[in-house]
Parts: C-alpha cells; sequence; structure tokens
C-alpha cells in the first residue's frame, strides 16, 4: 500500500570536481595519484507536491573500482560517461516509494541493462565491470536517501522503518537455507545501533607505498605540515588502530612489511592492525603461513591483527575458493566481493566472517547487506574509498548507525586533506582525526545532516541537468 510520504524523482544535477593526492595511494598493480569525485543533486517530489532536494558525492577511484592493464583515461572518461548515462536514467525511471525501494528497483530492473548497453556503445573492447557501475550508481542512490529526509524532515536513519517503508525486508532479502530467520515484518531500523555512537576509532590506512621511517625520506616529500612517515601520524593524530596494504603476490614482502609497521605501532602505542592482501591472492595457504608465522615468531603482532580483509579475488562467484581455514584463524572480511547481500551470503558459506560495508556500493545495498549480516551473525566494518567533502558524511553515519566490529576506516585526510577545507569548517570532527577518533556530533538536522546552506563550497557549472529542479 502506498504511503503518502512517497516521493518521486523529477530532475538531477551532475558536477564532477577533480581532486589531486599529495602522496600516491597504490591499489593492487595500480597507483592512484588524482581522483574525480562525482556529485548530484536530486529533486523530488512528495505525494502532497512538495519539493525536496538531497545530494550525494562518490569519488570515483578508476583503480579501485576497475582494476585493468588498459588505459588510465580510457576507463575514467567511461565512468564520468556512465555517470552522465545514469544521471538522465534516474529522472525517467518512474518509481515512487522510500529511496530503499526506489534504488532497489533501479539496481534490479534497470542498472544491468543500461551497463549493458553503455559497454556495447564503447569502442575500447574493454567492458566495464559490475563494481565500477554501482560506484556510479552510488552518488544518486545516497543524493536519492538525503532528499527523502528533507523532504520529511527527518535524519535519514529514522525513515528506515514500516511507518515509511512500504515493504518489508522479506521483499528484498533470503535467509540461508540453514537458518530459521525470518525477515518478514521486519525493517532496517531492526537491525540497527540504538544509541549511535558520535565518536569513533579512526583506522588509519598505511598504503604500500608509505614511508615508515626516516631513512626512507628521499627530499621530494611534500612540505605542507602534515606528517610524513608512519611515527609521525601516529603521534599526530593520537591513532590506535592501523590498516597494513599489502600486495598479496610476494609473501616475504607481505611477512616483512607486516612486522615492520607492528614493530612501529607497538613501540608508538598503536593496540589494532588490521591486514588487507588487496584481492591478489589465489590460495588459502598464502595467507595462512603468513598467519602461522606471525604467531610463532611475532606474537604479540599476532594478537594485534583484528580481522584480514579481502584477500581473494573480486568476482566471489567465479572465485568460490573455501576459505573456512583462514577464518579459523583470523575474523576474515568481505569487500571488494560484498556487491550485494546474495554475495554476502555466498562468502558466509565459503567461510567469510565479516562484511566490509562501503557506501560507494550505494547507500540501499549497504543497508540490505548490513541486515542481512547482522541477522546471520556476521561482524561488519565499514571501509573508506578515501571519501572526501559531502562523501566523507554518509560513510560516517553507516559506521555509527551499524555498528562496526572497531570504529571506522577513515584516510582522506591521509592523500587529500586540504580538499575538505570548506567542509572542515563546518565539521571539524569529521575531516581530522584527534586522539584516534573522529567525531559526528555535528551531523544535525534532516537528510545526512550535511548542513550544506552552511558549506560556502564554490561548485562548477553542472556537466548535465536532466528535468526540472525548480
Amino acid at each position: 500500500m502506498a504511503k503518502h510520504t512517497d516521493i518521486r524523482i523529477i530532475a538531477s544535477k551532475l558536477f564532477f570536481l577533480p581532486i589531486e593526492t599529495r602522496v600516491p595511494l597504490k591499489f593492487g598493480t595500480e597507483t592512484l595519484t588524482h581522483v574525480t569525485c562525482a556529485r548530484t543533486q536530486l529533486t523530488v517530489r512528495l505525494s502532497n507536491g512538495n519539493i525536496a532536494k538531497g545530494w550525494g558525492e562518490t569519488p570515483l577511484s578508476v583503480q579501485w573500482v576497475w582494476p585493468s592493464a588498459s588505459s588510465y583515461n580510457a576507463r575514467h572518461k567511461a565512468l564520468k560517461d556512465f555517470c552522465v548515462y545514469l544521471s538522465k536514467a534516474w529522472v525517467e525511471f518512474d518509481s515512487v516509494g522510500h529511496p530503499i525501494e526506489i534504488s532497489y528497483d533501479f539496481q534490479q530492473n534497470e542498472l544491468p541493462s543500461l551497463l549493458n548497453e553503455f559497454n556495447r556503445s564503447q569502442t575500447s573492447g574493454e567492458s566495464m565491470p559490475w563494481l565500477a557501475a554501482l560506484v556510479c550508481c552510488s552518488l544518486f542512490d545516497i543524493a536519492l536517501h538525503d532528499a527523502f529526509g528533507n523532504a520529511l524532515n527527518l535524519p535519514v536513519y529514522e525513515t528506515y522503518s514500516s511507518e515509511y517503508i512500504n515493504r518489508d525486508l522479506e521483499y528484498f532479502l533470503e535467509p540461508s537455507i540453514k537458518s530459521n530467520i525470518k525477515f518478514s515484518d521486519k525493517f532496517p531500523n531492526d537491525f540497527l545501533v540504538k544509541t549511535p555512537k558520535t565518536s569513533m576509532k579512526a583506522w588509519h590506512l598505511v598504503g604500500g607505498l608509505d614511508l615508515l621511517e626516516e631513512d626512507e625520506l628521499i627530499g621530494d616529500e611534500p612540505d605542507d605540515g602534515h606528517p610524513i612517515i608512519l611515527s609521525d601520524w601516529i603521534q599526530s593524530d593520537g591513532l590506535y588502530c592501523l590498516k597494513i596494504k599489502l600486495r598479496g603476490n610476494d609473501s616475504i614482502w607481505d611477512y616483512n612489511r607486516i612486522i615492520k609497521v607492528g614493530d612501529i605501532a607497538i613501540n608508538n602505542g598503536v593496540h589494532w592492525l588490521s591486514a588487507d592482501f588487496n584481492c591478489t591472492v589465489n590460495e588459502p595457504e598464502y595467507v595462512n603461513e603468513i598467519l602461522d608465522k606471525l604467531i610463532l615468531d611475532k606474537p604479540r603482532i599476532y594478537g594485534m591483527i583484528l580481522y584480514v580483509e579481502q584477500p581473494f579475488p573480486y568476482e566471489l562467484e567465479s572465485n568460490s575458493i573455501d576459505v573456512h581455514s583462514v577464518s579459523a584463524r583470523k575474523p576474515l572480511f568481505l569487500d571488494e566481493s560484498a556487491h550485494n547481500w546474495e554475495l554476502v551470503r555466498l562468502g558466509l558459506e565459503l567461510g567469510w566472517t565479516g562484511v566490509a560495508l562501503k557506501t560507494c556500493k550505494t547507500q540501499t545495498g549497504a543497508i540490505l547487506s548490513a541486515c542481512w549480516a547482522k541477522a546471520h551473525g556476521m561482524t561488519l566494518m565499514v571501509q573508506d574509498l578515501t571519501n572526501p567533502m559531502l562523501a566523507q558524511i554518509p560513510h560516517m553515519h553507516l559506521a555509527a548507525q551499524t555498528g562496526t566490529i572497531m570504529g571506522i576506516e577513515t584516510n582522506s585526510m591521509q592523500f587529500y586533506p586540504d580538499a575538505s577545507s570548506i567542509e572542515e569548517k563546518v565539521h571539524p570532527g569529521i575531516y581530522k582525526r584527534r586522539n584516534g577518533k573522529v567525531n559526528i556530533e555535528t551531523l544535525k538536522g534532516p537528510g545526512f545532516g550535511y548542513r550544506i546552506e552552511e558549506i560556502n563550497r564554490t561548485l562548477p557549472k553542472p556537466i548535465e541537468v536532466f528535468g526540472n529542479s525548480e
């Protein structure tokens, strides 16, 4: 039955905001030195005729969403072109309801065919992968949730109940056949944290190219007042948690990197580590041998490892590796493979124990995956895509509202700290880490609490405008 709060999308505006990194960030076999943030403003109409607007933003991180040996420029252009393609498609999508319902229908019924059409129209010969399509879709999805909150003058997470959603979770989710879990008469608010934290521990990313000690400096590092070596970051930001990016195809390098970072962590009062093997591992034995050697040679560092993240290839269905032997040693978290709850279900069957959520794979998808995972006893984490500016805000909300194994990964202040200087004036606790934590108490008001009218960022001219936003 339709609700008086149901909305329909009537207009979109699309903006591209380029950002340069201060230091390079390595993703798998590629290195990121600049990124384009795609931002949209969606206009929606309530069933009573009232109009509201919402904002969404996602960094188009080419190397992460579309790993390939083909031209960066070609992939980058394709991502931007697909955002334009989607900007029109969202406005033309004739669906009414809650954002979770509208976006779920769009992702199920429209996005696959739109991606196929787009890929057929490309001359490069390489098809854009589904993860890239989700990332391009995510800014519109996020903006839709923000617009709905603004339309009702409510924070986004207060709208995830039966009062505003027409369909219960049984419509969207199916439990594991081995469980007696029921999703009927359940809604996302049943799986959210009852009293969300406003302060969370911040995970710092130790990239594969990051400098660890002074003897690694060569003199061409940025002189901008921000730390360079790891110990300086730890002391400056009061860090307690370090995520270590590894190669996944060089076990000696990976082992030594963990030891080196671990020793620095111990000497500087860090409590926790995580190990990210970059999706390049093909056999569980690779990870197991490193963990087993650590527990014998460096038991303290082994004990500091809170979880292991996505060692194995992105596409879980075509790489259905039994990983129970890894998760028997340490909690094992899906990240790039966790495109939706169905893949989370497959992951659980294969032995994965946790899910790393990302808003860049859509707010809707993250919420539904969180509900499925929590219902089945899986642990959650919220991982970063080096989110600056507006992209950082839904990212922070997701960790606070869903509840994580520990805090949130947040690293935009490492790789482009000045990109968010305008937003930082309104939300100082979100764009700087203090005493090892971030603080979201300034996120107030409807939608995602951007307080966008207070953020005096001058946007470029829209790339595209569809529909009538007035």
